[in-house]
């Protein structure tokens, strides 16, 4: 099973405003005319149903969506750059690359249709429509279109189950699977036989949960050994957990402790959920020895236990009862949980900001909107400069320019644009 792979995303950059006039015949005063570029395309992920698993991103690392078209006369608009969707399968965690992974999710993606955007198209750029006033009616100067970076994002597949069994190797998981439900896991004597997660579906009369196989766990599968760390992430997202423990075992109650402590260190909620803790093997006749000692030891700690054996189906039954019960109680909780009233965030909208500092002699000033208008003007002009010098004091520039020391004769520079401030 292919389900974890990182891939990088660029959404499209916006399209360029234009400076235009007006030119008809018999129109003496037409004016300004040039449209704003288009913005470019998002990144758009979506769980979609038909997707089994995250192995057709394996070969492709790039994606990017369209850029947004350049703006025309007539005050004609750039068309918008085409979002690119990226279909992945339901129970997709999607979350951007970053050396601390808990902070960085941004999505999970647990029904099919639901879907996330994680790369924001690049806003296209004004047309001169847009610097005309009473005083400036023939406006020189126009925006360039957003230029937006790369996003390196992360795509880990989750399986969606009810009830994660889990247990060290050769405990029994894939009999038990195929003995309370329809699945055909591979079934041998030797360490993992169970190479990935299965799901299984189990029925008791109308009612029914779906059950997954977590294959490989070992002493130390937090740190990657065995096959442990690939699958532990599957257990994050079901409700409760199934602790299959070997009968055979020269301490079983030792066993869930060692296990129970693996899963805390690969995720601390892992420890939290509802867990049923199982003896399997009661059927063997060493075992059938040491139950009454088996069931001291869970006694003596604590834990209250069910004995199975999953090869004969004893015992099973019952298992598959106090699951529903379990299953039932925490869908309760869950329901009351989400009856509590929710906080609303209300974002502010978002403010030009500027920003100026010195390097050397120079000053430098940081403001991205201004920046694009810049890029896309030619300033050889004297009256394209006057033109500039006025959306400086509009927007704020002259103002963060003098606030930092600036004086007439102070080299300035805002993106590719040095000049002497006046």
């Amino acid at each position: 099973m292919f389900d974890r792979v990182g891939i990088v995303v660029k959404a499209g950059d916006g399209g360029n405003g234009v400076v235009s006039f007006r030119r008809e015949k018999f129109i003496p005063f037409g004016g300004p005319d040039g449209g704003d570029g288009g913005n470019g395309g998002d990144v758009v992920i979506i769980a979609d149903s038909s997707v089994t698993d995250l192995s057709i991103f394996k070969q492709k690392g790039f994606y990017k969506a369209g850029n947004g078209k350049n703006g025309k006369s007539k005050k004609r608009h750039g068309k918008k750059g085409e979002n690119l969707i990226l279909a992945v399968p339901v129970g997709t965690v999607v979350s951007y690359e970053t050396q601390i992974a808990a902070n960085a999710t941004v999505a999970d993606l647990e029904q099919p249709g639901q879907k996330v955007v994680m790369a924001d198209g690049g806003k296209g750029g004004l047309g001169n429509t847009h610097f005309s006033s009473s005083t400036n009616q023939a406006p020189q100067i126009a925006q360039e279109g957003e230029v937006v970076g790369v996003n390196r994002i992360i795509l880990e597949m989750r399986l969606i189950a009810d009830v994660g069994i889990i247990g060290y190797p050769n405990v029994g998981k894939s009999t038990l699977l195929a003995t309370v439900s329809a699945a055909k896991p591979k079934i041998a004597n030797y360490p993992f036989t169970t190479r990935e997660p299965i799901l299984g579906v189990a029925y008791m009369g109308q009612r029914s949960f779906v059950l997954a196989e977590i294959p490989g766990l070992i002493d130390g599968a937090h740190l990657g050994r065995g096959l442990g760390y690939d699958f532990l992430r599957h257990i994050i997202r079901t409700k409760i957990i199934v602790h299959l423990i070997d009968g055979k075992s020269v301490s079983p109650a030792d066993d869930m402790v060692q296990l129970n402590s693996e899963l805390s260190l690969f995720d601390s909620a892992l420890a939290k959920k509802p867990q049923l803790v199982v003896v399997n093997k009661i059927d063997l006749p060493q075992v059938q020895t040491q139950l009454d000692e088996i069931k001291e030891a869970f006694n003596s700690a604590g834990t209250t236990v069910l004995f199975i054996s999953a090869a004969t189906s004893e015992g099973v039954s019952d298992l598959v009862a106090e699951i529903m019960k379990m299953l039932e109680q925490v869908s309760a909780e869950k329901e009351a949980g989400e009856r509590m009233p929710r906080k609303v965030f209300r974002p502010q909208p978002r403010r030009i900001e500027i920003s100026v500092h010195k390097e050397g002699n120079t000053f430098m000033v940081v403001a991205p909107e201004v920046q694009r208008i810049v890029a896309r003007t030619d300033v050889t002009s004297s009256e394209v400069q006057r033109q500039l010098n006025r959306q400086f004091q509009r927007l704020g520039v002259r103002k963060a320019l003098e606030k930092a020391g600036a004086k007439p004769g102070d080299r300035v520079r805002c993106g590719n644009l040095e000049w002497e401030w006046y």
